[in-house]
């Protein structure tokens, strides 16, 4: 067994990405970091791993991405993938929080954004399983984390996109059931409201805990379902919401 621990993130140059990233670095994972911005740039260097500007859209940019670690570190043991939103959001559903009476745009969408969401929120872990996968295998195993959203159980009218993540679910599910027989797992994060977000009083009511989660709380969930402590944890979603949601699926 390798005595170091190599993680590819993506993602991670603000909010949720990034506190995953820090709190991977911390458990001793080597961080492998990648977003549209330099900030995963200069992260890295602060983590001491390796940064690159990139969009998870691009498979030449993932394949490069992958090939970097591979050739500083020579192995892979985690792939997060944090996926934000996926084209250009209306105006419209830009809202904070959860309001009961929102009454926004559905079929108002158009197709443009559907299809940039199915690929920002599913299609670049499926193009990043296909290059990683064959080094987990040749390795022995791994672990895939995928950051979705506690809507994807509970969609709700101001984050319609979020019914896309459930794809992203069923497919974890369907690779976990694949890939189990070579020690390669993958599971799903759902966080809720964040540190990020100027909850509205209504939506701070909603959560059992009273208030949003910190990224480095995020983080840790994040870190427990690469390690092995959750050996045994396969296609599953962890909610990570302070109990907002009430129902599990």
């Amino acid at each position: 067994m390798s005595e170091i621990k190599v993680a590819i993130m993506t993602g991670t140059g603000q909010g949720i990405g990034r506190g995953c990233a820090i709190e991977m670095a911390k458990a001793g994972y080597k961080v492998s970091l990648m977003s549209p911005s330099n900030r995963s740039i200069e992260l890295a260097g602060e983590l001491g791993g390796i940064g690159r500007r990139g969009s998870v859209l691009d498979v030449d940019d993932l394949q490069a991405l992958v090939e970097e670690t591979m050739s500083r570190y020579g192995r892979i043991d985690a792939v997060v993938s944090n996926m934000g939103h996926g084209g250009a959001v209306p105006e419209a559903i830009k809202t904070v929080g959860f309001d009961p009476d929102f009454d926004g745009p559905l079929l108002e969408l158009p197709d443009t954004l559907w299809h940039e969401s199915l690929d920002m929120y599913v299609l670049n872990v499926v193009k990043l399983a296909r290059i990683v996968t064959p080094i987990m295998i040749a390795q022995g195993g791994g672990a895939f984390v995928n950051l979705s959203s506690m809507n994807a159980l509970e969609p709700r009218a101001p984050y319609p996109m979020s019914m896309l993540r459930a794809a992203l679910h069923s497919f974890s599910k369907l690779y976990g059931d694949r890939y189990a027989r070579h020690n390669i797992r993958m599971n799903n994060l759902l966080p809720g409201f964040c540190e990020n977000v100027n909850l509205s009083d209504a939506a701070r009511a909603s959560i059992p805990a009273q208030r949003p989660a910190s990224f480095e709380e995020i983080g840790q969930a994040c870190v427990f379902l690469a390690s092995e402590g959750a050996r045994y944890i396969n296609g599953q979603s962890l909610l990570a919401d302070g109990g907002m949601n009430r129902a599990a699926r």
